[in-house]
């Protein structure tokens, strides 16, 4: 009966899902038409400016198209080479690429997009699904699962959502409560345990949008961390940038939150199964102890997972004023996601440690009340 109950929540995810992709088509009319493609041959030739000096290097790629309208012709396609590794493409025979299809006056022409580089990510995948199966083992695939399912609700129902101009904090906040009862309920089973997760995160998620919305209005974060974001606001003018940077920090810190709740609330039911007297004090502090040993690796990998990621601005601090570079719209974005993110943890200790405590206590006392019940019937 509990996992009838988790499935039809998966499936009512699923099926509004795919109603809010459908009902987002309209904002995609403008999206690019491409083709996949295959390098055949590559020539390499000069390719003189007219009336300058400056001589560029092109490629002429000879390409087989394996999809679409035109699939099996041959068609020759230029490769500007510019010099910038930011925007060069050098191709090679054998290639797989990404073509971008035009059509003008009824004829489609074609150009060099970009390289396939997604069926790497899947074998990436396959190991990661693989090793977490195998490690795992049931608990392993419900794993698995739930971050399909939760990747699913990201793209097939938090981006229609925010495109159709739903706020994007509440749609994200939407996307967190949903994913993170289908999380802990998938992986732990329909229990005290995983209620007190559930309620642990949410009360932390819930700070953290606090925490987060005054960080943005006070610290003047812009919404405009790199070139996507440029990017988006071109395509969706109208889309609030600093609401998504809100929702990024609340997407990027809900996993770790997710999973310092389950440790404590985990903790404390054992504790709760091995000495069965425990009062609610001693189970909140003996979930502290635990939550002491885990918000210091954690906090840690929060931090290292956003310098990671900013490292090449980290690196433009030998070249910038040390004053300007800790005031840069970016950097600023970084370090207070990591910091709010870190901060968050920190509450999601003593929050999901007491909620645990209490859920857990609560049962054992009405479990033992209808114990004692049963025995004075019988007597």
């Amino acid at each position: 009966m509990k996992r009838f109950f988790i499935y039809l929540i998966i499936f009512i995810c699923v099926f509004l899902s795919m109603k809010l992709s459908a009902y987002s088509h309209n904002s995609f009319e403008n999206t690019e038409n491409t083709q996949l493609g295959k390098v055949i041959n590559v020539e390499f030739v000069d390719n003189n400016i007219q009336g300058s000096k400056i001589s560029q290097l092109k490629q002429i790629v000879t390409l087989q198209i394996l999809s679409g309208e035109f699939k099996n012709e041959i068609i020759d396609v230029e490769n500007i080479i510019t010099g910038t590794p930011a925007y060069d493409l050098i191709t090679k025979k054998g290639d797989k690429l990404i073509l971008h299809e035009e059509t003008k006056d009824g004829e489609s022409e074609f150009f060099i997009s970009d390289i396939q580089r997604a069926p790497f990510m899947l074998v990436l995948v396959g190991l990661f699904a693989l090793l977490l199966i195998i490690v795992g083992r049931k608990k392993g695939l419900c794993s698995l699962l739930a971050i399909f399912i939760t990747c699913f609700l990201i793209v097939s129902c938090l981006t229609p959502l925010i495109v159709n101009r739903i706020n994007p904090i509440l749609a994200t906040m939407l996307i967190c409560i949903v994913s993170t009862a289908i999380t802990m309920y998938l992986v732990g089973g329909i229990n005290y345990k995983s209620t007190a997760a559930f309620l642990g995160t949410i009360v932390s998620i819930f700070f953290a949008l606090i925490l987060s919305v005054i960080t943005v209005y006070f610290a003047h974060i812009t919404g405009f961390s790199n070139e996507s974001c440029t990017f988006l606001y071109s395509s969706h003018p109208e889309i609030n940038l600093q609401h998504i940077a809100i929702s990024a920090i609340l997407l990027a810190t809900l996993g770790a939150i997710m999973d310092i709740a389950m440790s404590i609330s985990s903790a404390i039911n054992e504790f709760s199964v091995i000495n069965e007297v425990l009062s609610i004090k001693e189970l909140f502090k003996s979930g502290m102890n635990v939550g002491k040993d885990i918000i210091g690796t954690m906090a840690n990998t929060l931090i290292l997972v956003y310098l990671g990621g900013a490292l090449p601005l980290v690196l433009l601090s030998d070249n910038i004023d040390f004053q300007k570079f800790l005031n840069l719209n970016q950097i600023v974005t970084e370090i207070s996601a990591a910091l709010i993110g870190s901060i968050t943890l920190l509450i999601c200790v003593p929050i999901t440690a007491i909620i645990s405590a209490t859920l857990i206590k609560m049962k054992k006392t009405t479990n033992s009340d209808i114990i004692l019940a049963n025995k004075e019937d019988l007597l």
